[in-house]
């Protein structure tokens, strides 16, 4: 029933939460929400740490951005083929990778986006340095004009719960109790009869894939798609943002985007954000400086909150009501 209440509150805050803060804006923070949660369901579920999530994010951004201006393609299909292309790399990275544990698995996958970035930057239809610009919106089904940024939010909404309800659907289902099991003690998952093997690139493919859709949504709202987004910066924020968030928590990368999302706009900027809320001065001052507060953060959540802002307070709870 709690739950129940809790998402009721949530989603009723997300509908208004337009008539409050500057759309897109909401729609950023919804973007990569989905993208820590993408890969919170590797690191978080199967403890398969990868660096190379930048590539599928990136690489739907790309190919979302030509579909819809170069391509002239309608927006439901060029969403559809960033999710596809995303899980096709996945699917291309995740069967090397998963033949390496540890550190040499993280390795790989790091190694791999690298090589793809350097095809991005070589791409013509990357536009290179200059990246995708000027990406069109169009209209959802033909009917809908998502030139309205409210209209649009919606939208995003809409992708993002549906993105964020197969997760937690499939951290539930036994698909999912297998992916834990992996975690837990991956030779007794083997000795049990599982394929390890074929649950990992499942689950590696399928993260691939809702990280690309996070991707493909991030071109649609800000219409472009650069090196960043496929960048090894890009990983490392993804994993910033789930280690602060909670590992392996439901709720913790949506936190944790929430937070690093926030400081990387400085919060001085919040200003035109926000209305009828003042600004924050001194962090305005900060300027660049503003990733120092960025590590600060983060390295204090390392050591006050060893399972992460969402998991220690889950953990604090629990001791709360023994």
């Amino acid at each position: 029933m709690n739950k129940k209440l809790g998402i009721g509150l949530a989603l009723g805050a997300l509908l208004l939460a337009p008539m409050i803060v500057y759309p897109v804006f909401l729609m950023k923070l919804l973007c990569f929400a989905l993208f820590a949660c993408a890969f919170n369901l590797l690191i978080g579920f199967t403890g398969l740490l990868s660096f190379g999530h930048a590539a599928f994010f990136g690489g739907a951004s790309y190919v979302t951005g030509w579909a819809l201006k170069q391509a002239g393609l309608p927006l439901e299909l060029g969403l559809l083929l960033g999710m596809v292309a995303a899980g096709g790399i996945g699917l291309l990275m995740g069967s090397l990778a998963i033949r390496r544990q540890g550190i040499y698995f993280t390795m790989i996958t790091l190694a791999l986006a690298q090589m793809l970035y350097f095809v991005f930057l070589q791409a013509k239809f990357t536009g290179g340095e200059d990246g995708l610009q000027g990406v069109p919106r169009g209209k959802l089904l033909g009917l809908l004009d998502l030139s309205s940024d409210l209209s649009l939010y919606y939208v995003v909404l809409a992708i993002a719960v549906a993105g964020f309800a197969l997760i937690v659907r499939t951290i539930h289902s036994p698909f999912g109790q297998v992916l834990k099991a992996i975690k837990e003690n991956e030779p007794r998952a083997i000795s049990l009869g599982y394929d390890v093997d074929r649950y990992k690139l499942l689950a590696f493919v399928l993260s691939a894939s809702l990280a690309g859709l996070a991707g493909a949504t991030k071109t649609l709202v800000l219409g472009f798609a650069t090196l960043t987004d496929v960048h090894w910066s890009m990983s490392g924020l993804v994993v910033l943002m789930t280690l602060v968030g909670g590992l392996g928590t439901i709720v913790g990368p949506v936190v944790g985007a929430v937070l690093i999302i926030l400081l990387e706009n400085k919060l001085g900027d919040m200003g035109n954000w926000l209305a009828d809320v003042s600004q924050v001065e001194w962090f305005r001052t900060l300027g660049e400086s503003v990733t120092m507060v960025t590590g600060l953060i983060f390295i204090i959540c390392v050591l006050a909150f060893r399972r992460g802002i969402v998991g220690e307070l889950g953990a604090r709870w629990a001791l709360l009501k023994k």
